[in-house]
């Protein structure tokens, strides 16, 4: 700014440095009093008190639910786009559409002619290319689609990682055409499709015999029909949760994941806080902070994935820009920590500094899912003995009990105080 003439009629000299104006304007973001002014403005801009603004949330299975109420809690208006299949966020929604969820022009254009002032989804990396697609085509706050291509292709985030020095295992891109001669690799490896999540298409491969059927069968469940040939990493298995916003990252917890284990890795439960200490917390927080920056993941909710082995060593697995599924994010976060990860989520797609008010007494907790029929006798017995330790059962559906495959059909969640 030209400021000669202040200066020659009126004898001015500035007084406030750049460097004051980004540290009083950062004292401000924290203390965040001009919060209840913007939303009055905001309810004025979208016709007073009583109009509420719209957003949009793409997805409306029971993991989207938590999202669909929470905004409603919150004022919102929610528009729901998912295939009708007559899933519970189809009933939650203020208004619904069968849309599918990959169909993002057609979600966009019903976007901008609602008006939304935000776009958001939990738990679905699918959902998350239409979110950020559609928010970049509107101008609202989401991650460039370099980033969204990145973060759900699991063969561009480990060429990605390797790039930026991410620990992260070997792996080889191939799809059903490919040839044993061809490969140089040890065994046991995992095999996966390159753009899925929910364990779908996962494979632990001992033999070289087994590898060609796994491929197929991996590559098969891929959208662009190609799949990953992986070095298989040993340790324990935990994700981590954070929200970003205008590239600030802020870590919210270290999760513990249980499995099946061998062959498929379909998860049965989660614990939160993860038994850690506070030196393996702050390592496990610098690798992850320095691959989302990799990824160039800057707003909104991260899932991050990570393997540590008996000696200590990080590895990333994978790292999705969006909140954890499995109830981590939407319940397991908000009872140990306090923070309203939800409420987070929706303030990030609005544009908004997240609220890192703790609203609620902390407890350890975990996540359990139903693939038995003892699974579901334990669920019975805690429901009658234990109602005090039981949090929220998240879905119910007994009737696939013996034929679970992966994560998507599995027969049940629950959430309770944690034992372990």
């Amino acid at each position: 700014m030209d400021i000669q003439n202040a200066r020659d009629e009126l004898g001015y000299e500035p007084q406030y440095s750049f460097h004051e104006y980004l540290e009083d304007y950062k004292k401000e973001q924290k203390l965040k009093r001009f919060d209840r002014l913007w939303s009055q403005k905001r309810q004025q801009a979208f016709g007073g008190e009583n109009m509420k603004c719209d957003i949009a949330i793409i997805g409306a299975s029971y993991l989207q639910l938590p999202l669909i109420l929470k905004a409603k809690e919150m004022g919102f208006r929610t528009h729901v786009f998912a295939w009708a299949a007559g899933d519970v966020g189809e009933k939650a929604a203020d208004v619904f559409y069968p849309i599918s969820i990959i169909e993002k022009e057609q979600i966009t254009e019903k976007c901008r002619q609602i008006g939304v002032c935000g776009i958001c989804s939990i738990a679905s990396d699918l959902a998350v290319v239409t979110v950020n697609y559609a928010a970049e085509k509107l101008g609202l706050c989401g991650n460039s689609m370099e980033s969204t291509y990145k973060s759900t292709n699991k063969y561009q985030m480990r060429q990605a990682f390797k790039k930026r020095g991410d620990p992260c295992p070997e792996s080889l891109l191939v799809d059903d055409s490919f040839s044993m001669a061809d490969l140089d690799i040890s065994f046991p490896v995992i095999v996966k499709p390159t753009d899925r999540s929910g364990s779908r298409g996962i494979f632990k491969v001992e033999r070289a015999e087994d590898l060609e059927k796994a491929v197929s069968m991996a590559a098969a469940q891929s959208l662009e029909k190609k799949a990953l040939i992986e070095e298989y990493v040993c340790g324990e298995e935990y994700s981590v949760e954070y929200i970003s916003f205008k590239g600030v990252h802020s870590f919210l917890a270290v999760t513990k994941k249980y499995t099946t284990g061998a062959p498929h890795f379909i998860e049965t439960g989660h614990l939160e806080p993860a038994p850690i200490d506070e030196a393996t917390q702050t390592r496990i927080k610098a690798v992850v902070e320095h691959a989302l920056d990799t990824l160039e993941i800057k707003n909104g909710a991260s899932h991050s994935e990570i393997k540590i082995d008996s000696s200590g060593e990080i590895r990333i697995i994978e790292i999705g820009a969006r909140m954890g599924g499995d109830c981590i994010g939407s319940d397991l976060v908000r009872y140990s920590t306090g923070y309203d990860y939800l409420k987070m989520v929706i303030q990030t797609a609005c544009g908004e500094v997240p609220d890192f008010t703790k609203d609620k007494d902390t407890v350890s907790a975990e996540s359990l899912f139903i693939f038995s029929q003892a699974d579901l006798d334990e669920l019975e017995r805690l429901r009658r003995e234990e109602p005090q330790n039981l949090l929220r059962i998240a879905d119910l559906h007994p009737e696939r009990i013996g034929a679970i495959t992966d994560s998507s059909n599995r027969a049940g969640c629950y959430i309770r105080t944690a034992r372990r």
